[in-house]
């Protein structure tokens, strides 16, 4: 028998094979077909190898993957689960073998490697798990444990909480599950969208993988095999978002060189011999650069080294250890991929996410027997406090792991469970979570609409009300002696209808002068000391910024009984006079705009965006720094357990990633208009493609 391929009207493949290896080999190829160039540069990234072609603008990630060890870990994992999951490693090796069949006609297809004159590589079987490792790396947010250490030290304690918030560098998404006594079917529904930073390709692939085992649709992770994140079978489906865990801890290392090796201060007081070895980074057009690799019994050396300095108290400067769960247990959660693929109902698909590792996402799942999960999935060490709150001292007693974390499980609660990166049931797993304001929208809006189909989910996807306006314009109504321009501002955002809708004027007017107090509070001379970031890895930098801390705390800030001394109703009343002076003369969507990621930008799509961070429709921007929206949805997805058929989706942009094919921006206008493609699964309906037909 061959695989075969088939396409739907949007391009996305349909695949069919023999036996789980067979099918496994052809994702590999159609997506080394569709996503060549992608799938190269993850894999260089993985590698800490893409400066040497993209040039000196990656050398920061280059130097984190390799001090972190990224490759190295895959290999490790991939090493073990051979040993401990051979089924899995060879389904996993298939997907590579596909990959190298099909990345020679990918790269023909994809401009981008005459450009940078890059030649296709090879994919080891280990290189799915190192892509998967350098996607997720910073999905935990450990950087933020730097910001806390330096919030801290010069505002104290309090600021911890003052400045909690879903911050500039994490991911989060929306899901909510309608159990059957919710829906028009009277069997359960699911939908969601990840936020995520937007990429051009996306970050997420439209596919359906059938064999004699399983039919699934959903979701894949370009370079991964399987459905990771979302998917159905028919019988069962699911979806995740980010549970805002805390899973990953950095160590201050005392190192010193002791002849041609390096040794670490232990707990014990005593030094200990840590690894160390030298690598070469080659950069495009310039110098090589040589990075030295250090580990410590905690895990790699990510900054500094045996000649950093730190102060007596080990509060700042010095050598930063990351310690990461795949890094100390050699399992990066492979095993649990074919079993969500051949799950039957929510016992099974419970029972696969019990192998899950990371990221430590909240899941949650339905069956067409009505059945229904809701669950935490992933591997949380179990350790002191001050580990997850800032980085901890190495050489001191009382920081090491003992243990993980039991996941925790949420009821579904009136027919109706909903996850937005609020704290819900990953609350004792974490400490930083997103304000609730998307979760209680969504619940609200599902709570009013009766019983509810797969078609009416995309008005949930596309709401716009931004509940996180209420405390700055609180402060307006108590303003007086204003000009008449600001009188008039006020009163007209004070009667706006709190939307961010694309084509509102009110809206833009509200994030001008967001942005405005944003700056003034930046500017005020108690957070000076938080204006230059200390000499961390520029990779870690989003993290330590100032502006983006304060815009997305605003809220926090602005109801807090006492701010540092601050006058905010004077200062606000200077933002809105200077808006009042100068405002928008245009509509939210003439400044918000997409801004998506490429590897190499010329001519990504940029079209104006409706809703804000702390809105249903989650488009970032940073308040105070930029209404340019990095990230957003990834895909929008709804699962109907009662007719797959009547299941929908879309991504931003299209399924190949191929600039000027006629599948690489055709959802774009579906996404921009909070529409759904249908999730075609009758093989009738589909066009064979021959180009991709393999022996099995």
């Amino acid at each position: 028998m061959t695989s075969e391929t088939y396409r739907d009207a949007f391009g996305i493949p349909h695949l069919r094979a023999a036996d789980i290896h067979a099918l496994a080999r052809a994702q590999g190829r159609v997506t080394a077909l569709d996503r060549a160039w992608q799938l190269e540069v993850e894999r260089h990234r993985a590698q800490g190898t893409s400066a040497s072609f993209l040039g000196p603008g990656e050398v920061p990630w280059d130097v984190l993957a390799r001090r972190a060890r990224l490759a190295d870990t895959a290999r490790r994992c991939f090493a073990a689960l051979e040993r401990r999951d051979s089924e899995t490693a060879r389904w996993v090796r298939s997907y590579a073998d596909g990959v190298n069949e099909g990345l020679p006609a990918g790269a023909r297809r994809a401009p981008e490697f005459a450009r940078t004159a890059l030649t296709p590589g090879r994919w080891e079987p280990w290189t799915p798990l190192a892509v998967w490792l350098s996607t997720h790396l910073l999905f935990a947010g450990f950087p933020a444990k730097l910001w806390r250490e330096q919030a801290i030290r010069h505002l104290g304690p309090d600021a911890v909480g003052l400045f909690a918030t879903d911050g500039p560098g994490t991911a989060g998404s929306n899901g909510w599950l309608l159990s059957g006594a919710r829906t028009a079917t009277g069997l359960p529904l699911l939908a969601g969208d990840p936020h995520r930073f937007i990429e051009d390709p996306g970050v997420y692939q439209q596919i359906r993988l059938a064999c004699p085992e399983f039919d699934a649709v959903g979701l894949a992770v370009p370079g991964v095999p399987g459905l990771p994140h979302f998917g159905h079978t028919g019988a069962v489906a699911w979806g995740i978002t980010n549970a805002m865990a805390d899973y990953q801890d950095l160590y201050r290392e005392r190192l010193r060189r002791a002849g041609s090796s390096v040794e670490a201060l232990g707990p014990d007081g005593r030094w200990h011999p840590a690894h160390t070895h030298t690598e070469t980074l080659e950069v495009a057009g310039e110098a090589p650069v040589e990075v030295e690799v250090i580990e410590t019994e905690r895990g790699p050396v990510i900054a500094g080294g045996p000649e950093a300095s730190y102060d007596p108290e080990g509060a700042d400067g010095g050598a930063l250890a990351l310690r990461y769960p795949p890094r100390v247990t050699g399992d990066l959660g492979f095993s649990a991929l074919l079993g969500l693929l051949r799950a039957r109902n929510v016992t099974d698909t419970d029972r696969a996410l019990d192998a899950w590792a990371e990221p430590v996402n909240v899941v949650q799942a339905a069956d067409t027997d009505g059945g229904t999960l809701h669950r935490v999935a992933g591997r949380v060490p179990l350790r002191a406090r001050a580990n997850r709150l800032h980085p901890v001292p190495a050489w001191r007693p009382g920081h090491d792991w003992h243990g993980w974390h039991e996941m925790p499980y949420a009821p579904v609660p009136d027919g109706i469970a909903v996850m937005a990166n609020q704290r819900g049931p990953a609350a004792p797993l974490g400490v930083e979570f997103a304000p609730p304001h998307r979760a209680d929208r969504i619940r609200d809006l599902l709570d009013t609409g009766g019983r509810w189909s797969a078609g009416e989910m995309a008005a949930i996807h596309t709401d716009t009300h931004l509940a996180s306006a209420a405390p700055l314009l609180d402060h307006l109504t108590a303003l007086d002696g204003l000009t008449p321009a600001a009188t008039r501002l006020r009163e007209s955002l004070l009667a706006w209808d709190r939307r961010m809708a694309a084509d509102s004027t009110d809206a833009a007017r509200y994030a001008a002068l967001r942005g405005a107090v944003v700056q003034l509070l930046a500017a005020q001379p108690v957070f000076a000391p938080l204006t230059e970031p200390p000499a961390y890895p520029e990779a870690l930098r989003p993290w330590l910024a100032l502006v983006p801390r304060i815009g997305f705390a605003l809220e926090h800030l602005l109801r807090a009984e006492e701010l540092y001394g601050i006058d905010r109703p004077a200062l606000i009343r200077r933002a809105l006079e200077a808006v009042a002076a100068e405002p928008p003369t245009g509509t939210w969507s003439d400044t918000h705009r997409l801004a998506p990621w490429g590897a190499l930008p010329d001519g990504l799509a940029t079209p104006g965006l409706a809703g804000d961070h702390d809105c249903v429709l989650c488009t970032s921007a940073v308040p105070g720094l930029t209404d340019r929206a990095a990230r957003g949805p990834a895909a929008r997805w709804v699962w109907d357990l009662a007719d797959r058929d009547a299941s929908r989706w879309v991504v931003p942009f299209g399924a190949d990633g191929v600039p000027g094919s006629p599948h690489h921006h055709d959802q774009l206008p579906l996404w921009l208009g909070g529409e759904l493609a249908p999730v075609v699964t009758d093989w009738n309906r589909l066009t064979p493609d021959r180009t991709l037909e393999h022996p099995a």
